[in-house]
């Protein structure tokens, strides 16, 4: 029964959808073609999740099949709207013929009048804007890797630490790669950034530590800056979205997980912190385990900031940003930047510096992606390194966050 709402709704965008191709061409080839594809992408799709393995978890193919069935059904969506806002005018106009014809002896011969072509055309005119989009995601979008730099000012931070650079990447999700020059030329394009300290926040696999086998080599392609490279889980680290034979099982692919940060030269910070020093001066960087406000709490901020005290000039790496508005932005121990992920952007949005910024994820996270200031604490929202459940980016590109801090007041 909880299949019938989705198949009932799936069939009547599958009707709207044909009445356009219809409407379009009288062509019966066309028409044909076009039920013959969409069945075959439908068969795909239910072949591929009904033997959806939950002991593996996500693979290439249960991306490709999540990615063709929004590049079919997603364009039929707008044509639904079209179709199905003609078919109010269409009653609308067959109950004044009809009214008409029976109260004024009218001669109406048709009270429903027939579908306009150009409604259809319009409609499947603008159904090819996602679906171009969607395409571009796929095959492009994925790696359009960018590089996203940030200027923060504070009073508290030591002189020392005055011009010091910062790199972010977060959620790498290795399972999902399909092209290793892509990865070579991304892990490039951070070495690039030259910065004095490298930071990971999370999700390096889906699911499974062997994700990451292939990609041991490309990541340790990554600099270890003069400051060193520290890292948090994230709650994809942590085996929870699969079943597993044993618990034993389970952690052994846990401590798998944990051992590729050593592997790829990462310190990953477990609910602990590490000091940073400069000329006599540092700062502390500290990493909690995953505390989502909807996911996994293992993140522990009073164990992992044991070793600071208050004064300390602080950063705080937090998976999931959903830390930073529940218990992070108000602490007394004030935290002067905390490093997030986690959310992707969704890989689906639209950004326009000045414009426009919007995805469906805002309706889920108040901070998405980007930098966001509250009473001089700073949480930066890092858009993702890799993709997961979607083969794709649309709008929401793979980011490389370059942070500077500086010392003093932020120019007006």
């Amino acid at each position: 029964m909880r299949w019938l709402i989705p198949i009932v709704l799936y069939v009547l965008v599958e009707i709207y959808a044909y009445q356009a191709v219809r409407t379009v061409s009288k062509n019966p080839i066309v028409q044909i073609g076009y039920l013959v594809l969409s069945l075959l992408i439908l068969g795909y799709v239910i072949y591929t999740f009904a033997n959806y393995d939950r002991s593996i978890g996500p693979t290439k193919y249960s991306l490709r099949a999540s990615g063709l069935l929004l590049l079919s059904f997603v364009p039929k969506l707008i044509l639904v709207l079209f179709m199905f806002g003609e078919d109010i005018i269409r009653l609308c106009i067959a109950g004044y013929n009809y009214l008409t014809n029976t109260f004024f002896d009218g001669n109406a011969t048709q009270y429903l009048p027939d579908r306009r072509k150009f409604i259809s055309q319009i409609a499947l005119g603008i159904a090819a804007i996602p679906f171009a989009g969607l395409l571009h995601g796929i095959f492009r979008g994925k790696y359009n890797f960018k590089v996203i730099s940030h200027v923060l000012y504070y009073d508290d931070l030591p002189a020392a630490f005055d011009g010091f650079k910062i790199t972010q990447i977060s959620d790498i999700h290795s399972g999902s790669f399909d092209d290793p020059s892509k990865i070579e030329y991304a892990v490039d394009l951070i070495n690039e950034q030259e910065a004095d300290l490298l930071l990971f926040t999370g999700d390096i696999v889906n699911t499974m530590a062997k994700e990451m086998d292939d990609w041991i080599d490309t990541f340790k392609r990554l600099k270890k800056p003069q400051y060193g490279k520290y890292s948090v889980l994230g709650n994809h680290d942590y085996g929870e979205y699969v079943t597993w034979g044993s618990e034993e099982e389970k952690e052994a692919n846990f401590q798998a997980i944990k051992d590729i940060h050593t592997k790829i030269d990462f310190n990953l910070l477990l609910n602990d912190s590490a000091f940073v020093e400069k000329e006599g001066e540092r700062i502390a960087v500290v990493g909690v385990e995953n505390w989502g406000h909807n996911f996994k709490k293992a993140g522990d901020l009073t164990k992992a900031s044991e070793k600071v005290t208050k004064e300390d000039f602080k950063i705080l790496l937090s998976h999931d940003p959903s830390h930073w508005e529940y218990e992070v932005k108000e602490h007394e121990d004030h935290y002067h930047l905390t490093l997030s992920g986690h959310t992707h952007g969704f890989q689906f949005g639209i950004e326009i510096p000045g414009f426009v910024r919007w995805s469906p994820v805002q309706y889920v996270y108040k901070q998405w992606a980007g930098m966001y200031n509250e009473m001089g604490r700073y949480l930066n929202v890092n858009r993702g390194f890799g993709f997961h459940a979607f083969p794709g980016r649309v709008g929401i590109w793979p980011e490389i966050t370059v942070i500077e801090l500086r010392k003093g007041v932020q120019p007006s």
